[in-house]
């Protein structure tokens, strides 16, 4: 999940032949907070991972912590993730055409690593994993390498709108008394059914998560793969102009970006927030889809201008997020595993009897330690503990 550079002090200083960007791992990090900020919930809840809300916590606490997750959080630190997967798919290019290596076999076996890994996760601890979604995505990726940067770009936009469109679509069906919404939604009495299997023995839990996987693949292919080829779209342009190794020079657009990606973006966050939450059916929710998966990429894209703003003010906040970012994939999958053993019959079977806020706060302390982690783990070794094990199943070869 991460290029084939070295990290140096200066944000992109080289050691040997390979280099780190600081920015992309700091982005990186700070990706994995929203990420775990959401996941958190759907983790923690059988009934957020059938669409509704805990019937147990509906204080105006609690409903104030559930709109500010979705207003400012969901769909779109995954799309964050995704466009950084798609930069470093051109950094990766471009080290193994520096080397003179092979590009194609090592990044075949990357890609059947992540969806070895995916499957593992999904099966055992997160059936809404997404590194399966990226060994697909990076297929593409592979087909296309040699795309140019406007085209990239173009086909990102024309793929969000052709999918907005298609929620419309779905919306006007519902309108019309054809609720395709079934596929991806689940039912009170269903969520119930998750929480009893997620409190009970591991092979209950795991019988869970094959069951929720057949609802959650059709909601990869309708809504979430598309969105995830798209950003990684536009990142493969963005890396084609290394615009992340020295963002001093694009302060105009970073600029631009936020001029444009806050008002839009949160506009549409609100709406996509009030679909989610109100009682206007299935075609307003299919509606409010549509408007996210428009506006959505609009504040990723803000809050990732407003970081690379701060990064170069801020040594200290690059310090803290560099680390968990080196330490993607490990810190990733590491939050699903801690979410099991608090939340799920792995551990303490706390599975909805936790507040919003309590399991937000949760989300919060777990980014911190793996961030305190990270940092100390790298100061002994080059890489991630899951990172060394991809990279061995790439090259062949001990790292």
């Amino acid at each position: 999940m991460r290029a084939e550079e070295r990290h140096g002090p200066a944000g992109a200083a080289s050691t040997g032949a390979e280099q780190r960007i600081a920015a992309v791992d700091a982005l990186r990090g700070f990706a994995l907070l929203g990420i775990v900020l959401v996941n958190i919930a759907y983790l923690a809840s059988g009934y957020r991972m059938a669409g509704l809300a805990e019937p147990g916590f509906s204080a105006p606490l609690d409903w104030d912590v559930r709109w500010t997750v979705t207003v400012l959080f969901e769909n779109k630190f995954y799309l964050l993730f995704s466009f950084l997967f798609g930069y470093s798919f051109t950094l990766q290019l471009d080290s193994a055409a520096r080397r003179g290596a092979a590009f194609v076999p090592r990044f075949l076996r990357r890609l059947a690593g992540l969806f070895l890994l995916g499957v593992a996760h999904a099966v055992l601890l997160f059936p809404g994993d997404i590194l399966v979604t990226y060994a697909a995505v990076g297929l593409v990726l592979l087909a296309a390498r040699r795309i140019t940067a406007r085209a990239a770009m173009t086909a990102a936009v024309a793929l969000t709108v052709l999918l907005a469109l298609g929620f419309t679509l779905m919306a006007v069906l519902a309108l019309l008394g054809t609720d395709p919404s079934g596929a991806v939604e689940g039912s009170a009495a269903e969520a119930a059914r998750t929480d009893q299997a997620l409190n009970g023995s591991a092979a209950m839990i795991i019988g869970e998560h094959l069951h929720e996987l057949r609802r959650i693949i059709m909601f990869r292919v309708l809504f979430q793969g598309p969105a995830v080829l798209a950003a990684c779209l536009a990142g493969l342009a963005v890396g084609r102009h290394r615009a992340l190794a020295d963002v001093s020079g694009h302060t105009s657009v970073l600029r631009r970006l936020q001029q444009v990606g806050f008002p839009a973006g949160l506009a549409g966050a609100l709406v996509y927030a009030h679909s989610t939450w109100s009682d206007g059916g299935s075609a307003y929710h299919m509606a409010g889809q549509a408007v996210d998966l428009l506006t959505a990429p609009l504040l990723a894209a803000a809050y990732a201008a407003t970081l690379l703003r701060l990064l170069p003010r801020l040594p200290r906040l690059t310090g803290a997020l560099v680390p968990p970012g080196r330490m993607a994939l490990t810190n990733y999958l590491g939050q699903s595993l801690i979410c099991s053993l608090v939340f799920t019959g792995y551990g303490l079977g706390l599975v909805d009897r936790l507040s919003p806020l309590t399991v937000v706060s949760i989300a919060v302390a777990i980014f911190l330690v793996q961030a305190g982690y990270s940092r100390a783990w790298l100061d002994r070794h080059r890489y991630g503990p899951v990172e060394w094990l991809l990279r061995w199943f790439t090259v062949l070869r001990r790292p």
